[in-house]
């Protein structure tokens, strides 16, 4: 076990039980790291999502930001390192090697692990997504030390870092604290946070180190890309306006008036768990915990409860619109807007209206 992975000595706890110092072993750890993938020429934004979390973290800490770039020879890390200094971070940590040419779990475990090891970050931040959750995981367990997956909130509490997620199936909130333990890291799915302000005046310093593996060390070979053809036909997490509908909808007919009112914004089409699994809907426009996360100008909901699954992937949206039956739906604490009444006679209303309104903004233009 490395020395960050020891254990802390016993000392004096405070409220709740809490060690009110940080173990003297861990008092070297200082800096926020933000991992940032990156694949085929395009980093992914949840990578810019975080680096604004880290920028907010890092100034409570009164300590700096840094990237984290790995790549192969064909891969710009220098242009990217640019580009993360305009979302705030101070320093760049790039590892180029032809073995990290495209992601596989073991070289990159063992880059990231190296980096930590040799620098010492106190937090470490990496995206909810594919690439992310699967080097989070073998990071975390190689160092020994404590991950809290898909947050929702990130703040600073003493020294430690205090995650929060949803829990219980969604139906609570808790929040977690790496305390006997650095680095303290988390993922986070793209859109729960905020993009931050680009601020193109910014510049910091860069870091290179080497891995030190050759292929004949990797057991997994990769052979070819094949990308994805159905990828960019549902964009969900992207979309400025969504339409989404519960089972307060009652049958896969009535549903069809989601898509109806949708049509006539140009906008995306979101559902429940509860939708998806009924087949009313594919599962690739759930919206929620266990689906898409997504931060819209405008989320309508109808037929929709505003239970904790579902709250969780959608309440960052500048405007909710709820509609339901129930006044004392949960949707009705955190709607912008809410309508009680039915959405089967709501939503047609809606679609009418808004048929109108644009029909006449044709007219006025012609």
């Amino acid at each position: 076990m490395s020395e960050a992975a020891k254990p802390a000595a016993p000392r004096p706890a405070g409220r709740a039980g809490r060690n009110t110092e940080l173990p003297e072993h861990l008092k070297a750890y200082k800096g926020v790291w933000v991992f940032i993938e990156h694949d085929r020429g395009h980093v992914h934004s949840v990578s810019w999502e975080l680096m604004g979390e880290a920028r907010k973290l890092a100034d409570t800490l009164g300590v700096t930001v840094s990237g984290v770039l790995m790549g192969g020879p064909a891969d710009d890390l220098e242009l990217y390192a640019k580009e993360a200094y305009t979302y705030g971070a101070d320093r760049c940590y790039l590892m180029r090697d032809p073995v990290l040419q495209g992601y596989r779990n073991e070289p990159f475990t063992k880059g990231l692990t190296d980096l930590v090891n040799s620098h010492q970050p106190e937090i470490l931040l990496l995206g909810a997504t594919t690439m992310g959750r699967d080097l989070a995981g073998s990071v975390a367990t190689t160092l020994g030390t404590g991950l809290t997956a898909d947050c929702t909130e990130l703040r600073i509490d003493g020294r430690a870092m205090a995650a929060t997620r949803p829990t219980f199936g969604g139906s609570l909130l808790c929040t977690i604290m790496t305390l006997a333990y650095r680095p303290q890291m988390a993922t986070v799915r793209p859109r729960v946070m905020a993009m931050p302000r680009r601020d193109d005046t910014r510049s910091g310093d860069i870091v290179e180190m080497t891995l030190g593996m050759v292929e004949t060390d990797i057991v997994t070979k990769l052979l070819d890309f094949i990308p994805d053809a159905t990828r960019n036909t549902v964009n969900l997490a992207y979309a400025d306006i969504i339409v989404s509908g519960g089972k307060g909808l009652k049958t896969a007919e009535n549903f069809k008036l989601v898509w109806e009112l949708a049509r006539v914004l140009g906008a995306e089409v979101g559902a429940t768990r509860a939708v998806t699994q009924a087949g009313w809907c594919e599962t690739e426009r759930q919206v929620g915990q266990t689906g898409k996360t997504v931060r819209p100008k405008l989320y309508i909901a109808a037929g929709i409860s505003g239970a904790i699954q579902h709250r969780v992937g959608m309440e960052s949206s500048d405007c909710i619109v709820a509609i339901n039956t129930d006044p004392n739906a949960p949707i009705f604490d955190f709607a912008h807007h809410g309508i009680v009444g039915s959405a089967m006679q709501v939503l047609p209303v809606l679609t009418q209206t808004f048929r109108n309104h644009l029909a006449k903004r044709v007219r006025i233009a012609a």
